[in-house]
């Protein structure tokens, strides 16, 4: 089943850049053809209710930004993409989303990837826009980076971390950032965020989901750090399925059960990094800097 799936998508694309390559040629890009700009954004996606609030906050906030560009949207994950249709929502695929902006003659586009890090889900992302790009759909179309993919991108993901930690939270009690984590080597992003942060405050810690830093090694440091409160939040776009069982959820293997079977207490809070504006500024900076090439 796999296999056919690979197969149906590569037929899927191939369809789509003949058909971007037509629309080009057919609309003589190049030849008087008038400008027209579009910004496209893409996240993995989530089809629980509350994390909307994450897309909704990114999507008024990139539009207040740039009060003249038409913004599109995009879900990587066809599993999300098939629950929402099933909930009456339909999101595009980047693919189809930027098939329908060559077909509405837009000439730049600005693809943002609304990831993390630059893992194996933004190198998809990348190789499919350079298809696109290869065909010639577009006189310009450029992808912005993640929110971490420099030193600076770093420094400025720290400082957004520390403006939303809990007020309540005191000295002596932990901060326990999630990331979903990749087997992609940007994975290493997140035990670099770490080691920047404790340079700052040594009781905030960086874990994920699916890569290194685990939650074992981070129990393990609260206890010899006798901890005895921490307080869990998504380092994730949303408070999707990660946030509320990997991290918050009743299961023995949930990072609450972990740390409360430790004797640690845990305050969750369930607000992604979409959710505050500090993060969606990383964002809009990285397609500021997109749009300055058009």
């Amino acid at each position: 089943m796999k296999r056919k799936r690979r197969i149906g998508f590569v037929c899927f694309m191939v369809i789509c850049l003949m058909a971007a390559c037509a629309f080009a040629h057919g609309h003589g890009h190049g030849h008087n053809v008038e400008k027209k700009v579009g910004i496209l954004l893409v996240a993995f996606g989530s089809s629980e209710a509350s994390a909307q609030i994450s897309f909704e906050n990114i999507d008024q906030y990139v539009k207040k930004t740039f009060p003249d560009i038409p913004v599109r949207w995009a879900f990587t994950s066809h599993i999300i993409r098939h629950k929402l249709a099933g909930q009456g929502r339909e999101i595009d695929s980047p693919l189809v989303a930027l098939g329908k902006m060559a077909d509405e003659q837009f000439t730049h586009v600005a693809v943002q990837s609304l990831h993390t890090i630059a893992g194996a889900e933004f190198h998809d992302l990348r190789r499919e826009i350079g298809g696109f790009k290869v065909m010639g759909a577009f006189q310009q179309i450029i992808m912005g980076n993640p929110m971490m993919a420099t030193q600076e991108d770093m420094e400025k993901t720290l400082d957004a971390v520390f403006q939303v930690i809990p007020k309540r939270r005191k000295a002596k009690e932990a901060v326990v950032l999630m990331g979903h984590g990749t087997h992609h080597p940007a994975n290493a992003f997140y035990g670099a965020l770490m080691f920047q942060i404790q340079l700052r405050d040594p009781n905030v810690f960086v874990g994920t989901v699916e890569g290194y830093p685990e939650i074992g090694f981070i129990t393990t440091q609260l206890k010899n750090k006798g901890i005895n409160r921490a307080y869990l939040m998504p380092m994730m776009s949303v408070a999707g399925d990660h946030a509320k069982n990997d991290m918050a959820g009743p299961e023995k293997d949930s990072w609450k059960s972990i740390l409360t079977d430790a004797g640690i207490d845990c305050q969750v809070v369930l607000k992604g990094t979409a959710e505050y504006n500090p993060f969606i500024q990383i964002w809009t900076d990285h397609l500021k800097d997109v749009l300055a090439h058009f």
